[in-house]
């Protein structure tokens, strides 16, 4: 049986920005920006934190699956094949 993942409305918002174009790299203001209603960019490595929870959720659900990537210096990009 399937095992569901469960995330809060931010990680939810999160993934869902990744979803519509995997590869492509946001950088963290991109991801604030989209991701967010009211973006602080003050606090954009609170996206560093999502990421890392969203990260976790995903493998609970399926421990060898490791689909955002960190491009350093750049952001963030999903994978959809990995």
């Amino acid at each position: 049986m399937p095992t569901a993942l469960i995330v809060d409305i931010c990680r939810h918002t999160l993934l869902e920005v990744l979803l519509q174009h995997p590869g492509r790299v946001y950088s963290r203001s991109q991801l604030l920006e989209l991701a967010w209603e009211a973006p602080d960019h003050r606090l954009d490595r609170t996206i560093d934190s999502h990421i890392k929870s969203l990260r976790a959720k995903l493998r609970d659900v399926n421990g060898s699956a490791d689909p955002i990537h960190t491009h350093r210096g750049l952001g963030y990009a999903l994978d959809i094949g990995a």
